[in-house]
């Protein structure tokens, strides 16, 4: 609007020339930058009722009141008031200035344009705006990325698994629950296509795996550890196909045999982590173990160490943990249990066929049944979510970067068409205009990019808690957002710059 001002200049000379006061001059520029303003606002508001639509319908579960959503009038006032001010300040004030009459005659100075040093200050505030936000998205993304291909220490393909929680009316004692999982255990491996089936109190990642704590673990041999040391341990009941099922590696020893659940049987299998701490570098496999500082429990012993999983999500790292062979115990037994299945065949008719299954035992059994792909995936929807909004606010700034700054050099070159006709009247060659014009975006661009990395560099700062493995101030992303802005902000100024080069010095000379 400063730019259209600059060009307008003679016109509004001219209508104060034929008597046209300066408040009928302010009340002109006033009812057109307040319909722009209105329009402007107005269709900003409607985009934000679609855009919250938009967010909800593809937001992830967990956030709360995300149904609720919607614009606040209070907010859409604010950012409406907002627009009506910038419209008016920007579209009024040129009007409020006394027109020269130098600018009838023709004797105007060339390259003497007021308000050009405010437009470039607009300039640089916005690019430097859009560089903290594509610094700021930048890590996102390179983030999320890290996330979706971090390693849970397990395969999770072509591995379905069913949640049952059992009701208490039925399955009040220990002994019934477990009669109950294992005859559904027989029944799914009648199926063609199934290579394993496992049962297990819990699965990870996210999962509601039961735990103890490290001092509660007595090595024999060893003197017992001091209370309060160490952290959770976690620990979960498991058939013996889990680790084939999940690709779990046995690091050291073997994994459980169907023999491990007999009576009298008491066998555990340690994670890595926890395979370290408590044995001073010895090796676990052999060792004996007694659990939850019960001196009347059993000694267990270490029959193998298995490769760490992430329970805790994947933004944290292998916990300890140990397992126990599921079994007719009421240690282990629990009324709530997974059925892991590992197939060839399509998972959609494997799930249906699990779910007639399980209802043939117990129809009014709820029952969740889902990928474990879907299950991990489930833990990068937030932050995805967070990198696409951030990078759509991103993407906003730089399309607004660009139209700002074509349109200002557009208006730049059209008020230095004298000017640069009688440059190219004294010899100067299309390739210096073009490089005058283009050196002038270029001064803007790198105040701009300097002042954003600034910015850019503050604002990281507060994005640590959202980001995996990757450092807040990374330099190869922020190198790569002010590229991307300067390339956007040269392609900007290219097209108004070329139209500067083909300017005819006869035209522009007799130029109004």
């Amino acid at each position: 609007m400063l730019a259209r001002a600059t060009v307008r200049e003679r016109e509004l000379t001219v209508r104060a020339a034929l008597g046209a006061s300066r408040g009928r001059l302010a009340r002109q520029s006033l009812t057109e930058s307040l319909l722009l303003g209105l329009l402007g606002g107005g269709a900003g508001c409607g985009l934000a009722i679609i855009l919250i639509r938009v967010f909800v319908s593809i937001a992830p579960e967990g956030i709360p009141r995300l149904q609720q959503a919607g614009l606040d009038l209070r907010v859409g006032a604010f950012a409406l008031v907002v627009t009506l001010t910038a419209a008016l300040i920007f579209g009024v004030a040129p009007a409020l200035y006394r027109p020269s009459t130098e600018i009838m005659t023709g004797k105007e100075r060339i390259g003497a344009r007021r308000g050009g040093s405010l437009r470039q200050i607009l300039v640089v505030a916005e690019i430097a705006i859009s560089i903290v936000l594509l610094a700021s998205a930048g890590p996102l993304l390179r983030s999320l990325w890290k996330l979706q291909n971090a390693s849970t220490g397990m395969e999770t393909e072509n591995v379905l698994t069913e949640q049952i929680s059992l009701g208490s009316y039925n399955y009040k004692e220990a002994a019934q629950q477990f009669a109950f999982f294992t005859d559904l255990e027989a029944r799914l491996r009648r199926f063609p296509g199934i290579s394993s089936v496992v049962l297990s109190d819990s699965i990870p990642p996210a999962g509601q795996v039961r735990s103890t704590i490290l001092a509660a673990v007595e090595v024999a041999g060893k003197p017992p550890l001091a209370q309060g040391t160490g952290g959770p341990v976690g620990w979960r009941a498991v058939t013996p196909d889990y680790f084939r099922a999940l690709a779990i590696p046995i690091i050291a020893g073997r994994g459980f045999r169907e023999e491990d659940r007999l009576p009298g049987e008491n066998p555990i299998i340690l994670g890595d982590t926890l395979a370290r701490e408590p044995f001073s570098g010895e090796s676990a496999v052999g060792k004996q173990v007694r659990l939850f500082k019960a001196p009347d429990g059993p000694w267990r012993t270490v029959v193998g160490v298995a490769g760490n999983v992430k329970n805790d999500g994947l933004t944290t790292n292998g916990d300890p943990e140990f397992y126990l062979p599921w079994k007719n115990d009421p240690l282990i037994n629990s009324r709530a249990g997974y059925v892991i299945v590992r197939t060839r065949k399509n998972p959609k008719s494997v799930a249906s066929w699990m779910r007639s299954e399980t209802g043939s035992l117990d129809a009014a059994l709820p029952v969740t049944i889902e990928t474990m792909r879907q299950r991990v995936g489930k833990l990068t929807e937030r932050p995805r979510f967070n990198a696409m909004l951030l990078c759509l606010f991103a993407s906003i700034a730089v399309l607004l970067a660009a139209v700002g700054i074509y349109g200002v050099i557009g208006f730049l070159v059209v008020e230095r068409t004298r000017e640069i006709g009688v440059r190219l009247a004294l010899g100067a060659t299309p390739q210096s205009i073009l490089k005058m014009v283009m050196s002038s975006v270029a001064r803007c661009t790198v105040v701009g990019a300097m002042v954003g990395q600034l910015g850019g560099w503050f604002c990281t700062r507060l994005l640590g808690s959202l980001l995996f493995e990757v450092r807040a101030h990374d330099p190869v992303m922020l190198g790569l957002a002010i590229f991307a802005l300067v390339a956007v902000a040269l392609g900007a100024a290219w097209v108004p710059a070329r139209r500067a080069m083909l300017v005819d010095p006869m035209i522009a000379l007799r130029y109004e």
